[in-house]
C-alpha cells in the first residue's frame, strides 16, 4: 500500500497519462542494465548485450521494457493493493526467475530518472517526491515472495 495525498495521486495520474510506454520502459530497462550491468544475467537471452548502445538499440530490451511499465500502469490503478497487484508477478520473479529483489528498487530510481529526462521541468520535485513513493511501493510489492 501506498500512502499519496489526493494530490501526490492526481500528479501521478496526471503524468501518467502522457507516459510512452514503449519509449520510457525500454529506455528505463535498458539504462538499469548499463548502469548496473550485473543485472544483464536476467537476460541472456536477448542477444547482444555487449555495449550500452547494443543495450539501448536492443528491440527485445525495448519489448519487455514496455511489459514492465504495463504492470506498473496496473499497479498505479491498484495503490490501495499493490502486494495483491504484483502478487503473481512476485511468485514469478522469486520463485522462478531468482531475480534478486534488490533490482526492483533500482529499476524503480532509474524508471524516475528516465521520468525526470522526458518530462523535465514538468517532472517537479513533489511529482518526484510521489513518483518515488510509488516505485518503492511497486518494488515491495514485488519483493513480498521472498520474505
Amino acid at each position: 500500500m501506498v500512502h499519496l495525498s489526493g494530490e501526490e495521486k492526481g500528479a501521478v495520474t496526471a503524468l501518467w497519462g502522457k507516459v510512452n510506454q514503449e519509449e520510457v520502459g525500454g529506455e528505463a530497462l535498458g539504462r538499469l542494465l548499463v548502469v548496473y550491468p550485473w543485472t544483464q544475467r536476467f537476460f541472456d537471452s536477448f542477444g547482444d548485450l555487449s555495449s550500452a548502445s547494443a543495450v539501448m538499440g536492443n528491440a527485445k530490451v525495448k519489448a519487455h521494457g514496455k511489459k514492465v511499465l504495463n504492470s506498473f500502469s496496473d499497479g498505479l490503478k491498484n495503490l490501495d493493493n499493490l502486494k495483491g497487484a504484483f502478487a503473481k508477478l512476485s511468485e514469478l520473479h522469486c520463485d522462478k526467475l531468482h531475480v534478486d529483489p534488490e533490482n526492483f528498487k533500482l529499476l524503480g530510481n532509474v524508471l524516475v530518472v528516465v521520468l525526470a529526462r522526458t518530462f523535465g521541468k514538468e517532472f517537479t520535485p513533489p511529482v518526484q517526491s510521489a513518483f518515488q513513493k510509488v516505485a518503492a511501493g511497486v518494488a515491495t510489492a514485488l519483493a513480498h515472495k521472498y520474505h
